[in-house]
């Protein structure tokens, strides 16, 4: 395996108009290995942990993991508004579209989309002079194409700096006050190695600038609602 704390504004693969990503840097990077691969995708604009597989029995291992849901992946997220401080399941369909203009979506769809489970754990806020945010945890039990982002979205409670699903307008005001990212990151995987079976809790710690916008919770003590 190779595990890496990806970047946020770095696509794991080229296309799409970007000439390279993760996966290129990296084989160019390392020309003695012979194999290596994406176990899964993380979106450009999210940053975190990325699982890459150097031997094929290990890729198809992994997959094999992530299709039986037997690998967890958690997350974190700031979000516009004042979202409760407890836990939730959002069990809404989703279903992938392209715009007249050949760009990617994801919208939420009872009839024709697929299933798609996203544990939501509301953490702390902060109110700040472009209103109120909510540091979220967010475990998929599913990977769909942005679906913690649309769930959220959904939710009335879009990720803050999201380009596709959030307020437009207040992800610039957030830019202009030093806050121009995305705030979606994967800050853990847990798996089990694919050769000897072990239980591997793969973390990536929470950038800087989450805890500038947000603050997480005191370590000891209750939220309240």
């Amino acid at each position: 395996l190779l595990v890496i704390d990806k970047p946020a504004g770095i696509a794991v693969h080229g296309g799409s108009g970007v000439d390279a990503g993760v996966i290129e840097m990296l084989r160019a990077a390392r020309p003695e290995q012979r194999f290596l691969e994406l176990v899964h995708r993380i979106d450009r604009d999210t940053s975190g942990i990325l699982v890459l597989a150097k031997r094929r029995q290990a890729l198809v291992n992994l997959h094999a993991q992530l299709r039986e849901r037997a690998a967890g992946k958690d997350y974190v997220a700031i979000v516009q508004g004042r979202l409760p401080l407890r836990s939730r399941t959002v069990d809404v369909p989703l279903r992938r579209y392209l715009t007249a203009d050949g760009e990617r979506r994801v919208t939420v769809d009872p009839v024709q989309g697929q299933s798609a489970v996203t544990r939501v754990l509301g953490l702390s806020r902060a109110r700040l002079d472009l209103g109120e945010f909510t540091r979220v945890a967010c475990r998929i039990e599913t990977g769909r194409t942005h679906q913690i982002r649309v769930h959220l979205a959904h939710l009335g409670h879009p990720v803050a700096g999201d380009p596709k699903y959030a307020d437009f307008g207040l992800n610039r005001a957030l830019a202009r006050a030093g806050h121009g990212r995305m705030f979606l990151h994967a800050t853990a995987m847990t798996l089990r190695h694919p050769a000897s079976g072990t239980t591997l809790r793969l973390a990536a710690p929470v950038p800087p600038e989450f805890d500038a916008l947000v603050p997480p919770p005191p370590a000891t003590g209750g939220n309240s609602a």
